[in-house]
């Protein structure tokens, strides 16, 4: 009888396509894979540590799979395992922590599965994790996320990244191409470019310092696979997105005209404060630049809210900044200290109250900013991926630069590209269309 094991994952894009090749060690060794709701062998947490909630809900993840089965096997890995390993292993429940090493070889340290009396914790100092995992995440949507790089050598204040995921690495350029090319035959229309830093691609897999290859030679390699449809860059720092990368883009047939450029600050005192490796003003020159080329391309920013030091006025200059500036989205992220973090010894600490408030006004401009930018694409012609959810009776699907539609459930729609014209905005925000011709799938 085979063993069943089920995986949660928390957390962010490069996290869900390590799950997935973990999935795939898992299958390998003969397990069978089945829902989190359902009842398994084994349990796999794949654990962040961005956000105080991700603690939170690490707690509640462990008891849903122990009302499924009490005799479960629960193994947490990732983040937040690395950086809290016996904090997790004093959850109730809990049999397994591993780290940042660890966690892809995790079939390695399950014995006989039977329950431990306390969660064993394998978690290595992590100057160890100097090696490189290549991974991608396909089966559960039309789009496929590929890790090109891990780790990161930047010192935000903030951050903990660093510490739980270790220094700068990246994937040989053979290497990402290969899976690259193993996503395309298994007709996934669109790859996500995902890591902890991508712009740092080239560092060599054990972090050695020269770059074998820069993110632009990354990119310009990989629009040339035969069958990707779609190329997206997810996060790129605003210091590494380069002149000649965003030209690309604008030219090619594959990489599609949406960026994610983290700001975090719209002050640069702040800025300086988080140990951020630019100013201001290049984060502007970024924005221009992208609209210069394509002035239809949709650009999200990463913001943090209430940093310590973040006075009334700071924040206001931040919110003024944001309101001026030619993008289409935001992230907000309200600060919380984290342990071993440079910022949680700062002075200025700002109020939690302050903070969700400054959080609340930010995500209000969000809204404002998305709406603003869905209406300058009305009457537009573009193409849209149609993912593969019935959500009450509508299907879903993002254009290439990332204006989310809908329409009536069609099945026949899921996972196919389509012309249209995009003709207005529906009550819950979302744009209906009209198809191009008729559709053909």
């Amino acid at each position: 009888m085979d063993k069943k094991v089920a995986f949660y994952t928390l957390g962010c894009k490069l996290n869900f396509s390590e799950t997935s090749t973990i999935a795939r060690n898992f299958s390998s060794e003969g397990f069978e894979r089945v829902d989190f709701k359902d009842k398994a062998d084994i349990y796999v947490i794949n654990t962040c540590s961005v956000t105080e909630n991700a603690d939170k809900r690490f707690k509640s993840i462990v008891k849903q799979a122990q009302k499924v089965n009490p005799e479960a096997f629960v193994a947490a890995v990732g983040c937040y395992a690395q950086l809290k390993p016996q904090e997790l292993a004093d959850v109730d429940g809990v049999d397994l922590v591993l780290g940042a090493t660890e966690k892809f070889k995790i079939t390695d340290y399950l014995n006989d599965l039977s329950k431990n009396d306390m969660g064993e914790v394998y978690s290595c100092e992590i100057e160890e994790a100097d090696f490189y995992v290549g991974s991608y995440s396909i089966g559960d949507r039309t789009r496929a996320f590929l890790k090109v790089q891990d780790g990161c050598d930047y010192k935000c204040t903030y951050c903990t990244i660093p510490l739980a995921r270790g220094i700068s690495r990246s994937d040989t350029l053979e290497n990402v191409l290969e899976n690259a090319r193993a996503i395309s035959a298994k007709n996934i229309k669109e790859i996500v470019l995902t890591g902890v830093n991508i712009g740092d691609y080239g560092k060599g897999e054990f972090g050695n310092k020269k770059h074998e290859h820069t993110f632009y030679e990354l990119v310009k390699a990989l629009d040339k696979v035969e069958g990707i449809e779609r190329l997206r860059i997810s996060s790129i720092e605003p210091n590494l997105l380069k002149n000649e990368t965003i030209e690309f883009v604008s030219q090619s047939d594959a990489f599609v005209p949406h960026f994610h450029i983290p700001l975090q600050s719209g002050n640069n005192e702040i800025l300086k404060l988080m140990r951020r490796r630019y100013m201001k003003e290049l984060y502007v020159d970024r924005v221009s630049k992208i609209k210069e080329v394509m002035p239809h391309a949709c650009i999200g920013v990463d913001v943090i809210v209430g940093f310590p030091g973040e006075t009334d006025e700071l924040f206001l200059e931040t919110y003024n900044f944001l309101n001026e500036l030619d993008i289409s989205y935001l992230h907000v992220f309200t600060y919380s200290e984290r342990d071993n973090t440079v910022a949680a010894s700062l002075e200025g600490v700002v109020p939690k109250n302050i903070r969700a408030k400054r959080s609340k006004m930010l995500r209000g401009l969000s809204v404002k900013k998305r709406r603003s930018f869905y209406e300058s694409q009305l009457e537009s012609s573009r193409t849209v991926l149609f993912e593969s959810e019935n959500k009450e009776g509508y299907i879903h699907g993002f254009t290439e630069n990332y204006v989310k539609v809908k329409a009536p459930w069609n099945p026949e729609l899921v996972n196919t590209l389509q012309a249209v014209k995009l003709t207005e905005i529906d009550d819950d925000g979302l744009v209906r269309f009209n198809f191009q011709e008729e559709y053909a799938v």
